[in-house]
């Protein structure tokens, strides 16, 4: 008998669950953003223990019942990262075996398991990850929002008030993407707006790509253009992990994963076509299963045969 619990952690939300020794999920817990280069670690801290505590509670379970834990976080690709997370979760499950290791990694086996296959994530932050036959993995992008993260809410978000402020600058008529934007954050003062994003850009600009995508479904041109040049860098993110794993002219399921896609045609059906052209074998679908799943699923045969009692990784 044993319970494992697994954690995705991103830059909006956290999903915890528990799963059984028979690989039943009999408790599921959510919480507030757990990427602590993002948020700050008393907030992911905050938000992890938020997300468990749920969890097991529904699972009726204590933390000393449970076995080993797995949580994939964004922003573990950093070191410092991994331990201080490590510590952590340590302290919150004395007697478990701990795995901190990055979301996309977690991704990757809710989609595929421990086989090959390509995960494409693209929520707050976006990133692609893949495993090849052989078990040489690649990444591309999940560098933040300072140097990368194209395609992502984030980014969308971004790149929409940007439009509103060179349209402001020209003096031309209000659009119905500023009045849009205005309306979704309640807030039709545009300096209080700009001080809004100064203060807290993660609170402001993913909350906007709900805006450009019922933009662009309005033909709203600014908005269809957001959404083409995040397709176009969507599907490069993949075909980069792609060609470095010698995948192109293979069979493997090629995943979708994250709060972006399903809610903008424009932006799912440019991404297949730009994935379908590049990697014509791949099996292109998105993601059932939580990365949350992933990780519990992770920590279980971690724990089969634990080489220490603390295990991290990360890229």
């Amino acid at each position: 008998m044993g319970y494992f619990l697994g954690l995705d952690g991103g830059g909006t939300k956290t999903h915890c669950v528990v799963l059984n020794a028979m690989g039943e999920v009999i408790g599921e817990g959510r919480g507030g953003p757990a990427n602590p280069l993002r948020s700050g670690y008393d907030r992911a801290f905050a938000s992890l223990r938020e997300a468990a505590v749920r969890a097991m509670a529904a699972a009726k379970i204590r933390p000393a019942g449970i076995t080993a834990v797995c949580a994939g976080l964004a922003g573990a690709g950093r070191r410092s990262v991994v331990r201080r997370m490590l510590v952590f979760l340590s302290q919150e499950f004395p007697l478990a075996l701990i795995h901190v290791t990055p979301d996309y990694e977690v991704a990757l086996e809710a989609a595929v398991g421990a086989g090959p296959g390509v995960v494409l994530i693209s929520g707050t932050g976006s990133v692609a990850f893949g495993r090849n036959a052989a078990g040489e993995t690649a990444r591309a992008g999940g560098y933040g929002p300072w140097i990368g993260d194209e395609g992502s809410a984030f980014e969308m978000g971004r790149l929409a008030v940007s439009a509103v402020a060179r349209s402001r600058d020209a003096g031309a008529p209000v659009t119905v993407l500023a009045e849009m934007i205005s309306a979704a954050l309640e807030c039709p003062d545009w300096d209080e707006l700009i001080l809004r994003i100064m203060k807290n850009p993660d609170d402001v600009f993913p909350k906007l790509f709900p805006v450009v995508a019922e933009a662009a479904n309005g033909d709203d041109s600014a908005a269809k253009e957001i959404l083409f040049s995040s397709g176009i860098g969507l599907g490069h993110l993949a075909m980069i992990v792609i060609r470095r794993l010698g995948m192109k002219d293979q069979i493997f399921p090629l995943v979708k994963c994250g709060g972006v896609f399903g809610h903008s045609t424009v932006l799912d059906s440019l991404l297949d076509s730009v994935l379908a052209s590049g990697a014509v074998r791949a099996k292109i679908s998105r993601l059932e299963i939580s990365p949350a799943v992933g990780a519990a699923r992770m920590a279980a045969r971690l724990s089969q045969a634990p080489p220490q009692r603390a295990a991290s990784h990360g890229a």
